[in-house]
């Protein structure tokens, strides 16, 4: 099961180099993953249909009972022969619907057979948490076929509108699902249907959500607005993910929970009236549109509110009734969206008015269309109508409830019947005053897949008793109520029969009246969902305008007072009503005086940061808060934390004091007595509140401290640094983390900068015209001696030659360039001895990258070029990439982030050891160095390009469009 799943991704990763290769050819190479999978799901007939069923489990969070489970039964083998049958076969349609010089067909293709593997993963899903990752990825894939015309502003509009319901029902979904695993005491679906939880208020509302995600995927009213308007696709996409594929994932859902969830009290209603609801209407909106593709896409949206209603209903025989319709549903539904676009392709047009005569032309074509739309119509001896009997019996002989569903069904058949002979009518008939549509050749390969459904369409009407086994096997998770109801084209006259013809003659009635029926649902149409969601759309932006200008007036001050009085205001709420300090343990002041001492000190730093109006004194006494917390580490016996506090300080310091270079010297925003008479008490009032906050949270520990066991787990292991140990080792899931989100900051940081290239070229020193930003402001003396042309003069800098006499400093000069390496070696050192003493990868790369800020301040630029010859991203894209392959070793083991240690012997040094953490470690070294250079080269080197380009001593070829590549 998983070999077939991973080969969809592969080779959908491979699809474009084929699609490059092998044009629309590779479509038949595309095929093969879905056309396995059909085979072994044939394979496993036998074994699923005497109630068995295949499974495979791998523990994917085994702390929190979250597994990926595979499992193959009887409702899963049916979802699978529709997902991957029709998806083989759509694809191979997919080579003679395209052209090979089709734009960005690899991509497509990509796409398409990527979400045939997770519609695979979807069915087969044996866990909740699982099962929503794959439905998640579904609603991913089918934004990105839905869109694939991006160029047209309804296609992007679709596809974003696609997206926003389906999510939106699956985050709903996700919340249900999260209460239900909790309330069963287990995520296994197949553990939770046959031990259902107790019916709480809590079980009652998660079923309400995860029908909320089921009702959307299926677009049941009112979710429904989004399927019409995803018929922007290209017609392969409508025909696998809206008849045989995505819209099935919402009613598979339901019709799996069913058996578990069908007798609480919020099921029945909101299945029954809400999908019996959507077949009618569906259906009625059906009769009064023009293009194919919308008849059909209305037609589908009322087939789905009539499964729903099925899989809803609750007893064995619905539940009979619904895997056979859902079984004919695919087998008329998609060759009808394929034969529509064969017509589209060979006509230039899917307007019925415009079409005509189009069935003596391509009369094969009408053929396979006739034969489709007779099983949706349910006429015998089809496929549809045995599904369509089935479901007429088991409504009859249910509840009250049953048979008020059962006058709705025979209406919305009648629908059914109606748009059925109408999309026949006016894609084939020939009409009066119309001209006969031309049109040209249709090959055998393009009619093959949706003659080859229609074909097992009209083969499964007399040969359904061969599908009774595997669905009964399904319908017998039910309790069984009365005679069970078995598959078979004939059961001799009875009512079900009559209410039947009564569904085809209402059809065919309004079908011949469809002049007056057009008119009349003109007439009465009521406003379309699709308006509705568009003016929510608009009423929401036009709602966050006002809110954001209400609150966001620009004045970084107020959005500071503002978050800190809400949250002043929910603490002292809950510090009042709840009063925990009752019983906590007194706190004490300091452990030493000293404490207390530097305690002041930063505090008397950050309460003078709220009186300053120069930029630069408010960063140099925020740079001494910063300085006086590591003090306090220092102090408190934590040199890790200190190390690292001051590194950070120290690099903060110096990029806020290049930022500067380009902001005014005071701050600009005019602040009133009052205004600033209420910022001390304003921030004492916060930080008493975040104190007692914490004295409360760490008084209120019952469990013993962990720092105990992290000790003797690292001492266990040979090391000594318990710091360092819990970063790359203990806790490296968060260390990872941690770096993504900073190589994300830094790429951000630097975008904004960066408008248009992000490389800087060769920073060649030819490219100037003058002086460099660093000396732009200086006026040169001629009246300072020249000194000796004689003389030996030594250049301590690489770029010294670029900087004004005036501006030079040779004792900083000399200080960087004898200090640069061994700061280099001090960082190595401090990324290696991390296991026994302070250090790390964090700490050693800040270091590292301080070396190269010192050059950058002795030189500018161009010292700073000669320095660092290689792009930032190198460094960070190298660092996360070793630090994911590290974490993805520990899989070996069968762990993510499992650490290994290899000891040895060099002739030399001796005995050694070499640890993955180690490597972990280099790998967060090389992201925080290429971080800090990014950022360097970011506020440094690209402000001293504008600037220089501002004064004009930039070559023309200097600028950010002629100089280097993109990075």
């Amino acid at each position: 099961m998983i070999a077939l799943i991973v080969a969809h991704f592969a080779l959908a990763a491979c699809a474009g180099p084929l699609v490059h290769r092998l044009g629309r050819r590779a479509f038949v190479v595309l095929a093969l993953p879905p056309a396995a999978a059909t085979v072994w799901a044939l394979t496993r007939w036998d074994t699923v249909a005497s109630s068995g069923a295949d499974t495979w489990s791998w523990q994917w969070i085994p702390d929190y009972g979250v597994a990926l489970d595979l499992r193959l039964d009887a409702l899963a083998e049916l979802m699978v022969l529709l997902a991957a049958g029709v998806g083989a076969l759509v694809l191979l349609y997919c080579a003679s619907y395209f052209t090979d010089d089709t734009p960005q067909l690899g991509r497509f293709a990509g796409n398409l057979l990527a979400f045939a593997g997770a519609m695979l993963a979807l069915v087969l899903a044996d866990d909740l948490i699982t099962l929503y990752v794959f439905w998640e990825l579904t609603t991913v894939f089918s934004y990105l076929l839905i869109g694939h015309g991006s160029e047209h502003r309804h296609s992007r509009r679709s596809a974003l509108q696609a997206l926003v319901v389906t999510t939106f029902g699956g985050l709903a979904m996700l919340v249900g699902f999260l209460i239900l695993g909790q309330a069963a005491g287990t995520y296994r679906i197949s553990a939770i249907v046959a031990d259902p939880p107790e019916t709480t208020l809590a079980v009652s509302v998660a079923v309400v959500l995860v029908l909320c995600g089921a009702l959307s995927k299926s677009a049941i009213w009112p979710f429904s607005m989004w399927l019409p308007n995803a018929m922007a696709a290209p017609t392969p996409v409508s025909a696998y993910l809206h008849a045989a594929a995505m819209v099935k994932a919402g009613v598979y859902l339901v019709a799996r929970l069913a058996p578990a969830f069908a007798d609480v009290p919020v099921w029945k209603p909101v299945v029954l009236v809400l999908g019996g609801a959507t077949m009618l209407l569906g259906g009625w909106r059906a009769l009064r549109l023009n293009d194919l593709k919308l008849v059909l896409a209305y037609g589908t949206v009322s087939q789905l509110g009539f499964l729903t209603l099925l899989a809803g209903t609750g007893n064995r025989n619905a539940a009979l009734a619904a895997a056979a319709m859902i079984l004919g549903h695919a087998l008329f539904k998609a060759p009808l969206f394929l034969v529509t676009g064969i017509v589209d392709h060979a006509t230039g047009t899917r307007d019925l008015r415009r079409l005509s005569g189009v069935g003596r032309s391509l009369p094969y074509v009408a053929g396979v269309a006739v034969l489709a739309a007779a099983s949706m119509a349910a006429l015998p001896p089809l496929l549809g109508f045995a599904a369509k009997e089935a479901a007429f019996e088991a409504l009859l002989h249910g509840s009250a409830a049953d048979r008020w569903a059962l006058a709705v069904v025979v209406a919305g058949s009648a629908l059914t019947t109606a748009y059925s002979l109408r999309f026949v009518w006016g894609a084939f008939a020939r009409k009066p005053g119309v001209p006969d549509t031309p049109v040209h050749r249709v090959g055998w390969a393009f009619l093959a897949p949706p003659a080859l459904l229609a074909v097992l369409g009209l083969v499964l009407g007399p040969g359904v008793g061969w599908t009774d086994r595997l669905l009964g096997a399904y319908a017998d998770t039910f309790p069984a109520d009365g005679k069970p109801y078995h598959l078979a084209l004939w059961h001799g006259f009875g009512l079900a029969l009559l209410l039947s013809a009564l569904a085809w003659a209402a059809g065919t009635v309004l079908f011949l009246g469809r002049a007056r029926v057009t008119r009349l649902s003109r007439r009465i149409a009521w406003p379309t969902a699709d308006s509705v969601f568009g003016h929510l759309l608009l009423g929401q932006e036009r709602l966050a305008l006002q809110v954001t200008g209400f609150i966001q007036r620009g004045s970084l001050s107020v959005y500071l007072a503002t978050t800190l009085l809400v949250m002043l205001a929910g603490q002292l709420a809950v510090l009042v009503v709840d009063t925990p300090w009752d019983g906590a343990v007194r706190p004490r002041l300091w452990d030493n005086p000293l404490q207390g001492a530097v305690a002041a000190l930063t505090c008397a730093a950050a309460l003078l940061c709220l009186t300053v109006r120069r930029r630069m004194k408010a960063v140099v006494l925020a740079g001494l808060t910063g300085y006086g917390t590591a003090l306090l580490f220092v102090v408190q016996g934590a040199p890790d934390l200190a190390l690292t506090q001051f590194c950070v300080e120290t690099v903060s310091m110096i990029v806020f004091v290049l930022v500067l270079r380009r902001m005014p010297v005071h701050f600009h925003e005019t602040v009133s007595t009052w205004r600033r008479a209420t910022r001390i008490p304003m921030a004492l009032a916060a930080a008493a509140t975040i104190g007692v906050g914490m004295w409360v949270a760490a008084a209120a520990r019952t469990a013993e401290p962990a720092g105990a066991a992290m000790v003797r787990e690292v001492a266990d292991h040979g090391l000594k640094d318990v710091v360092a140990t819990i970063l790359v080792d203990l806790r490296a899931w968060d260390t990872m983390g941690e770096s993504a989100v900073l190589a994300a900051a830094a790429i951000g940081v630097t975008s904004l900068i960066y408008l248009h290239r992000r490389s800087e070229g060769t920073m060649v020193q030819e490219e100037l015209r003058g002086r460099t930003a660093w000396s732009l402001s200086a006026h040169h003396s001629s009246k300072l001696p020249q000194g000796d042309d004689a003389a030996p003069e030594r250049g301590w800098l690489a770029a010294g030659a670029t900087l004004a006499p005036e501006h030079r400093s040779i004792v900083f000069e000399v200080v960087a360039r004898l200090l640069f390496h061994p700061i280099l070696v001090l960082s190595v050192y401090l990324l290696f001895c991390a296991e026994s003493l302070p250090g790390g990868g964090f700490v050693a790369g800040l270091v590292a990258g301080l070396a190269l800020i010192t050059r950058y301040l002795a030189g500018g630029r161009f010292e700073l070029a000669e320095a660092a010859p290689l792009q930032p991203g190198l460094f960070t894209g190298l660092g996360l990439f070793i630090s994911t392959g590290v974490g993805l070793l520990g899989l070996a083991d069968g762990t993510v982030l499992h650490a290994f240690t290899y000891y040895g012997h060099l002739p030399v040094f001796g005995k050694y050891h070499l640890s993955t953490s180690v490597l972990f470690d280099f790998g967060v070294y090389l992201l925080v160095l290429g971080v800090v250079l990014d950022i360097v080269r970011a506020l440094g080197a690209k402000i001293d390009r504008q600037i220089e380009r501002a004064a004009g001593v930039l070559a023309p070829e200097g600028g950010p469009e002629a100089g280097g590549a993109p990075r």
